[in-house]
């Protein structure tokens, strides 16, 4: 069979629906209140002060948890305002062809996202829970709508870095489980190589907007 129809058959037999509850209500564990620090090593330390990503993966049969670090210049704030700017992302984001917030709260964000590639998209539906002033946010699917991927978890962490005077140092992980097959460019938006896409865009646009 050849690739178009086999994608065109995957997104018949399952597809994204706001007005469906997901099929289940967590299959990883999320973060309940800040999620963890991250203890870094004097070689990872002298890694970041170069400039370079570091990255801790694992993956399993099912999906896969993985933990980026990259100290970026430019205070939290702006970095802060880079994460949350939710509809500029497909013009940051590799691979988000459209990103939508659909309720806002004081300390919850709600968003839609369409991830893309070849002839397939993955919509899902994220629930944020944002604590700008104590340098955190933590994610799960939104469990209230049906979403494309089975699962995820994940956070955010940005903080000034103390021996780095106008630095900042920002650390993402995410823990994906995907629905059956989905092809190369977005695993690898949601697996190890998404882990540096994920802190690079940060950079980028975080580092063109502080100067």
């Amino acid at each position: 069979m050849q690739l178009s129809l086999i994608l065109a058959f995957l997104a018949a037999t399952h597809a994204a629906d706001p007005t469906k509850p997901h099929m289940h209500q967590g299959s990883i564990t999320a973060y309940s209140g800040a999620p963890p620090t991250v203890a870094l090593t004097a070689d990872e330390l002298a890694r970041l002060a170069a400039g370079e990503v570091v990255k801790r993966q694992v993956q399993y049969a099912d999906g896969g948890r993985g933990v980026a670090v990259q100290d970026i210049k430019a205070p939290p704030e702006v970095v802060w305002a880079r994460i949350l700017d939710f509809p500029a992302y497909p013009r940051m984001v590799d691979n988000v062809s459209e990103c939508e917030i659909y309720t806002s709260g004081e300390h919850e964000l709600k968003a839609r996202f369409i991830i893309g590639a070849l002839m397939m998209n993955i919509e899902y539906y994220i629930d944020h829970e944002v604590h700008v002033d104590e340098g955190w946010l933590t994610w799960t699917l939104d469990y209230s709508r049906e979403s494309d991927l089975d699962d995820s978890v994940g956070f955010w962490r940005v903080a000034p870095v103390a021996d780095r005077p106008g630095y900042t140092r920002l650390v993402y992980s995410v823990e994906v489980k995907p629905l059956g097959w989905v092809p190369g460019p977005i695993e690898d938006y949601i697996s190890d190589a998404g882990l540096t896409k994920a802190t690079a865009w940060v950079k980028r646009e975080s580092e063109a907007a502080a100067r």
